[in-house]
């Protein structure tokens, strides 16, 4: 059963203000336009983008300019429905798939909607993101949970669909040598679903032993910390723990250049790395010719 927030315009938001400073504000309720639906809100986890806004202002291109509202790992419950909304009722429970697009450009009609330059993706700049207590959204990006999911497990699923679609990026299958850089939680969702995939053996590559000893719990094969490691060096070792195997496919999830550039190192010749992690700053310096030489798809 809904709420009842007659009467009431209490909307606790964390709003990012400036570099370090997050402040709780009261934004009122929102009112759903014709195709999208109030939902309040159940879980919102908190994702590495929104720890680099915080903490810088920007990721590479992306600069925080004006406050914002973090937040886009989403579920919640809907509470209220615009009046062109047929797929979605009140009382219904949904994750949220934060990036809204366009719909009519070459990427949206072709059908991937994920990289329209005009998507609105929450706690993205300029766009406000879902850490708050009521949050609208485009009921067409809402997807209704099944009874035995819980909201905790609902906003799992968008870092989950992260994994899926770099493993599928990085073409994981069957009898794989997946190489995972950064064993942080897009690591560890990469990891399970390259294992989902088929991958006969999957590493992952981390500095804090914690991570590492996590991920060996998830289903890792072998773990790696390179801390202190040159780039060259940390791909020797990966490749002995490999059994002196080139991994075939490497995905990165972490965004600091000494990790690409360890991928790149590793690699197979003809393999394929997929780039995840994001980095505050845009440019990195990357061995260019090992990876043309190696005819290596990035």
């Amino acid at each position: 059963m809904a709420p009842n927030i007659a009467g009431t315009q209490s909307n606790l938001s964390a709003l990012l203000v400036e570099k370090d400073e997050i402040r709780m504000v009261n934004l009122g309720i929102p009112e759903p336009k014709q195709t999208q639906v109030l939902i309040q809100m159940g879980s919102v986890g908190i994702c590495g983008s929104d720890v680099h806004y915080w903490k810088h202002m920007q990721i590479g291109s992306f600069i925080v300019k004006e406050p914002m509202i973090l937040g886009h790992e989403s579920s919640g419950t809907v509470i209220k429905v615009g009046s062109g909304v047929k797929n979605l009722q009140v009382g219904d429970r949904v994750a949220i798939e934060p990036g809204v697009p366009c719909g009519r450009c070459e990427f949206c009609v072709s059908g991937v909607y994920n990289l329209c330059p005009d998507i609105e993706f929450l706690a993205t700049p300029p766009y406000h993101g879902s850490l708050r207590q009521y949050h609208c959204h485009e009921a067409a990006f809402c997807f209704k949970l099944p009874d035995h999911v819980t909201l905790e497990e609902g906003a799992l699923l968008e870092p989950l669909a992260v994994g899926v679609q770099a493993n599928k990026r990085a073409g994981v299958t069957f009898g794989d040598v997946v190489l995972i850089c950064g064993a942080g939680p897009i690591g560890l969702v990469n990891l399970m679903v390259a294992k989902a995939a088929g991958a006969s053996q999957v590493i992952c590559t981390d500095i804090d032993d914690k991570r590492l000893q996590f991920a060996s719990e998830c289903g890792a094969d072998n773990v790696l910390n390179v801390r202190g490691l040159s780039d060259m060096e940390a791909s020797e070792k990966i490749i002995a723990l490999f059994g002196n195997k080139r991994p075939n496919r490497v995905i990165e999830c972490s965004g600091a250049q000494s990790s690409v550039r360890t991928g790149l190192y590793a690699i197979r010749a003809g393999g394929k790395m997929a780039l995840v992690g994001m980095a505050p700053n845009d440019d990195v310096t990357l061995p260019m010719i090992t990876s043309s030489v190696k005819e290596v798809d990035i």
